[in-house]
């Protein structure tokens, strides 16, 4: 399900869940952040961000501001709060109706989380070294109930034909991997480049439900989308280098 402006999961979250993901048309940036950024950090008019996030805000009639997060590209998740100031993490939580977690991407994979009791939501900011450092771990942890109970859906990301990285993401992944079995999955992913020696083309979204199936988690959805290729859609940092950003959130309704 999708409108213009924002791509809506097809999950099947309990009634009092709500999630979104932002595209990149009908709001206010101009040039090369054109036009519904919502990143505050790259670059663009500081009036414009402030004026998307107020439409953001009153189209998905949020019942506060989302906790925006200073993401570093680490493990840490934080409890959403709905007080306005920003945090520093790669995720964050919420248990209670009021706050909405929500994470800022063009290339990195967001994935969101919520339990099939409708009790509990998450978001995270899963871009490769966050994902090979564990982010989706810590979500799930904080999350608190048994991995079989989370549904967890996959936002627009870099797509497998465009990531192309180096032995040292492979080996990271590698270093990081849960047990024997996960680092069989892991290499699943990695497809050697045909035309540079020593690189590979990888599949983030296939990372994530490597990860998550090791961790317990078996119900997982979206994941089809890349953002390198489908510009008329989504920001790519990837592709443009300075660009704006999307932001995928959920939270519970009062």
């Amino acid at each position: 399900m999708s409108s213009d402006h924002y791509l809506f999961p097809n999950w099947p979250a309990p009634a009092n869940v709500r999630a979104a993901t932002s595209l990149r048309g009908g709001g206010h940036s101009a040039g090369v952040y054109a036009s519904f950024n919502l990143g505050a950090h790259v670059g663009d008019d500081e009036q414009a961000v402030v004026a998307n996030r107020r439409q953001l805000r009153q189209e998905l009639e949020l019942p506060a501001e989302p906790q925006w997060l200073e993401q570093i590209h680490s493990d840490k998740i934080v409890e959403a709060q709905a007080d306005g100031l920003v945090r520093t993490a790669d995720a964050s939580f919420a248990l209670e109706p009021g706050a909405v977690c929500a994470v800022l991407t063009a290339d990195c994979l967001p994935v969101l989380f919520c339990d099939r009791a409708g009790t509990r939501v998450a978001a995270a900011h899963a871009g490769w070294r966050g994902l090979a450092g564990g982010i989706l771990r810590s979500s799930v942890a904080a999350l608190d109930c048994e991995p079989r109970e989370l549904l967890v859906w996959l936002g627009p990301a870099i797509g497998p034909r465009a990531f192309e990285t180096g032995v040292d993401v492979l080996e990271e992944f590698f270093e990081n991997a849960l047990d024997g079995e996960h680092t069989e999955a892991i290499a699943q992913c990695f497809r050697p480049h045909t035309e540079k020696p020593l690189h590979f083309l990888a599949d983030i979204y296939a990372l994530a439900r490597a990860e998550l199936r090791q961790l317990g988690v078996d119900a997982i959805y979206g994941g089809d989308h890349c953002t390198v290729s489908e510009a008329d859609s989504f920001f790519s940092y990837r592709r443009d280098k300075t660009t704006g950003r999307m932001a995928s959130l959920i939270w519970l309704k009062p």
